[in-house]
């Protein structure tokens, strides 16, 4: 996609970049993200943090920082609160958004209107509970969610924060015609399966990470190896040095229905370098 352009005043781009881990993903967004905002031209750039600080959680400097590295949005996950600096600045960061299902009373939002160059779009953040802690049922939380958005704008983001494939491609055909996107993110690997559903709706089970490649899924490896090899209790660090790789996802919408035309994977690491053009 990132070789035809679209039809000037008809189609927008959403740029969506999967879940940083640690400095070394810091840096990749930093390094890349102005890089591939100049290539592709988005309208809306979304970046997921959950995992930005040390591998858990969010500081208010990173947030900030992904904002000054070009980032319109900032979605969480299920360690949105692992870093409790989160609870200082959380109300007042207008630009992040955690998983909406949460109970009533949660600091945060879980649904975010973001406008840029005269187009409103809402990113809704959701999570599964699916082999992850029980929160709201995300499918009733989202239906009204996007009944809300829809008063609006018909450009609707979802990030859908979850473990199974199975939970994820349920809630994309339950959205299907409803939302522009709905796109994975917590495992950690990108997936293959990047599509446009049959009402409209671009789907992508898991868009990846963005942090150490030569880890496991974000972690040292050694650390990870150790815990499965003994099955003891191992406290997992994000490496320090070596490799990085991006993962994000472009996707092209028709400004006025918000219906998705196309959604494409990107990746960059040493073995997938970054072409401008």
């Amino acid at each position: 996609m990132g070789k035809t352009k679209a039809k000037k005043g008809i189609y927008m781009k959403i740029l969506f970049v999967g879940d940083v881990v640690g400095s070394p993903g810091r840096d990749m967004i930093s390094e890349y993200l102005p890089r591939l905002k100049n290539k592709y031209q988005p309208e809306l750039t979304i970046v997921n943090g959950e995992n930005a600080a040390a591998g858990r959680g969010i500081t208010e400097k990173i947030y900030r920082q992904f904002l000054n590295d070009g980032a319109d949005a900032v979605t969480l996950g299920n360690h949105a609160w692992d870093n409790r600096e989160v609870f200082e600045f959380i109300d007042e960061a207008k630009a992040l958004v955690r998983p909406a299902n949460f109970p009533d009373g949660t600091p945060g939002t879980g649904l975010l209107f973001v406008k840029r160059a005269g187009i409103e779009a809402a990113v809704i953040n959701l999570q599964g509970r699916t082999f992850m802690p029980a929160l709201d049922c995300p499918f009733e939380k989202v239906k009204a969610l996007v009944k809300k958005a829809r008063e609006r704008t018909p450009i609707i983001f979802v990030d859908f924060h979850a473990e199974a494939t199975s939970e994820k491609q349920a809630i994309g055909w339950f959205l299907d015609g409803e939302v522009t996107a709905v796109v994975g993110t917590h495992t950690h690997v990108q997936t293959a399966d990047n599509r446009v559903l049959p009402k409209g709706t671009a789907y992508l089970s898991d868009v990846g990470m963005t942090g150490p490649y030569d880890a496991i899924l974000g972690m040292e490896k050694e650390s990870v190896l150790k815990k499965f090899v003994t099955g003891l209790p191992v406290r997992f660090e994000v490496p320090k040095s070596g490799r990085t790789q991006l993962s994000a996802c472009i996707i092209e919408v028709d400004k006025k229905t918000g219906k998705a035309k196309a959604i494409d994977r990107l990746l960059i690491n040493e073995d997938h370098p970054f072409i401008a053009e």
